[in-house]
């Protein structure tokens, strides 16, 4: 959202402190010393439960070779596995706080933390080499290869009397220092500097620099200024690499400004930088403190999971897909089964413009539909509200998004989609990203037989009912079976469309990787009641290159998806987006509605400011035909002790009497062993009634479907005089102690 909260915490609430030391273990934070009240150093140790919010004084052993840390400020205090290290810092010799006698530290202690909760003791490490030099206001990072080593932690400049640039390595398992040899161009002497570790790079921010032209250390008494510059170090070719150097110009303030004492966090492959403060020549009283939040995404993101169906419809699919943290969008695209005529090229089809917004608050985002260009992937890109992209040397494409002082309700709209924008506070949805929490005013559903299941999860719970999404429009009574417990969300299965073998077992067919794909159709195999041949009659697709359509660009990870975009002739051999093509302006394509009992394919990619990421693996849907029942909705487990208890509505669109249901599970099977994608049903229920009692019997031969989180998979299904209509799906969700015992 974009917003920030102010929790409500208790307990041991600390003092205000600055210049402290601070770690995020899980949803546990612990801080460490800095600056409080009067000017006065501390050595308290504090832990904050997030969960809770529940802050406790915690006070470690002190160390059997020595004495516990002493009150300190400027510190650096890293986290690896179950130990916090904690290196030098700035102490004052003088009992009177306001008689400040400073004496900078290089000591080393190890703090052993307990699971979950709580503290240990201190230990003072034996070390080997020689130890760094005192210092304060440096930054200490750990990092681990993954392929071969030992996990080594970082420590770079800081401040002793003058800035330091300088690079120390500690072997954590030999407790060896060293300092390693560097290719490249070191940076700037510094302090109050941020460094962070994403992949395998230590990214270096800002801090306070020399301020002499030449970027000598400058004596004690020198003048120091705050900077913006910006470099990564590579940590397995211990390499520097420049992104944005001191001297570079930024008159139309495209980068963050130069600051010292801020904060950085790295969000999976994404680098936060918020606040901090600027100023000159030491002039504290005319410091200026930053109140802006940008992001830097250092590469392209992750492929998300396979598309996953909802509900399908005679003309309409509602799909969802995993979240990929830390992107600005998705884009979905499908291939069809029947031949979708070419259109001809729109004239001035050329790359949208770059997105323009205001900083000032309720104000709107002006950005034509596809503005998300590719960047190729070594390139970083960094986020900030205000400005256009302009690129900057050293290949650092510099682009926009909402991030900070943004405030007030805004609404976004994009041209020709048909999907209403919600409307938002305290943030900025980009345009051409297509609201997929919106209402879309569909056809009531009429379902071909065992044509697609409708997905969802349960939680393991006691006597709670199941409701559809709330998101949808009233006029579709979607069959999406979703709960959450304790604020966790749950998420969807990835089976699709269902087969029917026989009287008692049922198949699903899973999605296809994109290289093994051909264009067959999915076998939709019928029951008893077969309607194949009152389904319209479509001419087989033309054996062809691959060609995928762009259903659009969506902000969040689900899809009401109804049309299509229509490609112009000349671009339609294009099979991918990753390949540095351009995202299309919407605006100037013609779109295509779906067609009822037809096969499409679906893949989508995530996207982030370097551009689109690889493509999820291929998952393919059947609309329903005309006539047959739609999917049961609502549905509901109650725990007992030795069975559950099963219940849902009749479907939304019954199109005639329901004749029966039928209730499925998927069991363990040797199938299975050979294709694990390929769940094997066995029908538990079949009659009138709306509910049905799963055996302990029946639930010891459960298979559970390990695709995403632990669950035991039911499917249900209607029939009327024509045959069955689509099942609902429904993942039990188990904790791993459950589903080890089933």
């Amino acid at each position: 959202t974009n917003q920030w909260f102010l929790p409500a915490v208790r307990g041991d609430i600390p003092p205000g402190c600055a210049a402290h030391g601070f770690v995020c273990d899980g949803t546990r934070i612990l801080v460490f010393g800095g600056m409080v009240e009067y000017g006065r150093y501390s050595n308290d140790l504090y832990e904050l439960q997030a969960s809770r919010w529940l802050w406790k004084k915690v006070k470690p052993q002190a160390p059997s070779n020595g004495s516990p840390p002493c009150p300190r400020l400027g510190h650096s205090f890293s986290l690896y596995g179950n130990k916090c290290y904690l290196f030098g810092g700035l102490a004052n010799e003088s009992e009177d706080s306001n008689n400040n006698v400073p004496r900078y530290l290089n000591d080393f202690y190890e703090l052993e933390l307990q699971h979950g909760s709580g503290v240990v003791g201190w230990s003072i490490p034996v070390t080997k080499g020689v130890l760094p030099s005192p210092r304060e206001s440096h930054t200490a990072i750990v990092y681990c290869r993954k392929d071969v080593g030992s996990p080594k932690m970082y420590i770079f400049g800081g401040m002793c009397g003058c800035r330091l640039n300088d690079l120390w390595e500690l072997d954590i398992e030999t407790m060896t220092w060293s300092r390693p040899e560097t290719k490249g161009t070191v940076p700037l002497p510094r302090s109050l500097h941020t460094a962070n570790v994403i992949g395998n790079k230590m990214y270096v921010f800002g801090g306070w620099v020399p301020q002499s032209a030449g970027g000598e250390i400058s004596a004690p008494d020198g003048e120091w200024k705050c900077t913006g510059s910006f470099s990564y170090l590579n940590l397995d070719t211990t390499e520097w690499i420049g992104l944005i150097s001191d001297c570079q110009e930024d008159k139309s303030n495209l980068l963050p400004g130069p600051r010292a004492g801020h904060c950085a966090v790295a969000v999976g492959t994404r680098l936060y930088i918020w606040s901090g403060r600027d100023g000159y020549r030491k002039a504290w009283n005319n410091q200026v403190c930053c109140k802006d939040l940008w992001y830097l995404d250092t590469e392209r993101p992750l492929a998300p999971s396979q598309v996953q169906l909802i509900r399908a419809t005679t003309n309409s699919f509602q799909l969802k897909w995993d979240e990929v943290p830390t992107v600005e969008g998705y884009l979905l695209q499908l291939h069809a089964d029947s031949p979708v005529p070419p259109v001809a090229a729109a004239p001035g089809t050329a790359i949208p413009e770059t997105s323009v917004l205001s900083s000032q608050g309720g104000c709107s985002l002006h950005q034509t539909p596809q503005s998300l260009p590719t960047v190729p992937y070594p390139e970083t890109k960094v986020d900030h509200p205000s400005q256009t992209n302009n690129l900057i040397p050293n290949n650092v494409q510099v682009a926009l998004s909402s991030t900070s002082k943004v405030e007030g309700k805004e609404k976004v709209a994009a041209p020709e989609n048909k999907v209403a924008q919600e409307t938002v506070k305290n943030h900025t949805d980009a345009t051409g990203f297509k609201d997929s929490n919106a209402p879309s005013h569909l056809p009531v559903c009429t379902s071909s037989a065992q044509t697609s299941a409708n997905v969802g999860e349960l939680h393991d719970l006691d006597k709670q009912s199941v409701n559809p999404d709330a998101s949808v429009s009233s006029t579709v009574s979607s069959t999406q079976t979703m709960v959450t417990q304790q604020a966790v969300k749950t998420e969807s299965s990835s089976t699709n469309g269902a087969v029917v073998k026989d009287e008692t077992s049922l198949t699903t067919f899973n999605s296809k990787s994109e290289a093994a794909e051909t264009s067959t159709r999915v076998n939709t195999g019928q029951s008893n009641d077969s309607h194949a041949s009152r389904a319209p009659q479509r001419p087989p697709a033309k054996s062809r290159e691959r060609r995928w359509y762009d259903v659009g660009i969506f902000k969040n990870n689900s899809a009401v998806v109804s049309q299509f975009y229509l490609l112009p002739e000349e671009t339609l051999n294009i099979n991918s987006k990753t390949d540095g093509a351009d995202v299309l302006d919407y605006r100037l394509l013609k779109k295509q509605d779906l067609f009822p009992g037809t096969v499409y394919r679906f893949r989508v990619a995530a996207i982030n400011g370097c551009g689109v990421g690889p493509f999820s693996k291929i998952s393919e849907f059947k609309t329903c035909i005309p006539g047959f029942p739609g999917a049961p909705s609502t549905v509901k487990i109650t725990k007992s002790v030795d069975c559950i208890h099963l219940s849902w509505e009749p479907p939304a669109s019954p199109s005639g009497n329901i004749l029966e249901y039928s209730a499925y599970l998927a069991i363990r099977s040797t199938q299975l062993q050979e294709n694990p994608s390929q769940l094997v049903f066995m029908r538990i229920y079949c009659g009138l009634k709306t509910s049905c009692i799963v055996t302990a019997a029946q639930l010891s031969n459960a298979h559970v479907d390990y695709s995403s989180r632990p669950a035991i998979v039911f499917r249900i299904s209607a029939k009327n005089e024509r045959g069955y209509g689509p099942a609902t799906q429904v993942r039990w969700l188990q904790d791993m102690k459950t589903s080890g015992s089933k």
